[in-house]
């Protein structure tokens, strides 16, 4: 079963982040370059990818003659989704178990992140099903 790993992070967080000496960035950079490896080593890991800064975000929609719309971006959003990870797994509970480790990466001071993972399975059909 594919699950989904959605780090999300507030805007707090974000600037705290960015406040981070250059030590702790390449700890926890180092921490998520291991988990990445050892997951793919267990043939586990399908990919990941951090996103751009929230302060880039728009939401799209289609006008009436089908041309874009775009809104954004959105300095009253408390949260934003800044990277996730698709994972390969057997069960929900191993998805819970990376979701646990990946909010478990090292903060300054010894610290760890503690950022909250959401985890959702990917649904997927088989074009034949459709």
């Amino acid at each position: 079963m594919k699950y989904i790993l959605l780090m999300t992070g507030s805007k707090a967080g974000v600037e705290s982040y960015r406040t981070w000496s250059k030590s702790d960035i390449e700890a926890h950079f180092a921490f998520l370059g291991r988990l990445n490896k050892e997951l793919t080593e267990s043939g586990e890991f399908v990919a990941n990818e951090g996103l751009g800064g929230p302060e880039h975000a728009k939401v799209v929609t289609a006008g009436k003659d089908g041309l874009p719309i775009t809104d954004g971006v959105f300095p009253e959003s408390k949260e934003f989704l800044l990277g996730y990870w698709i994972v390969d797994v057997e069960t929900a509970e191993r998805a819970y178990e990376i979701a646990a480790r990946l909010s478990a990466g090292p903060a300054p001071g010894g610290n760890r992140t503690a950022m909250p993972i959401e985890v959702r399975q990917i649904m997927t059909r088989r074009t034949s099903e459709l």
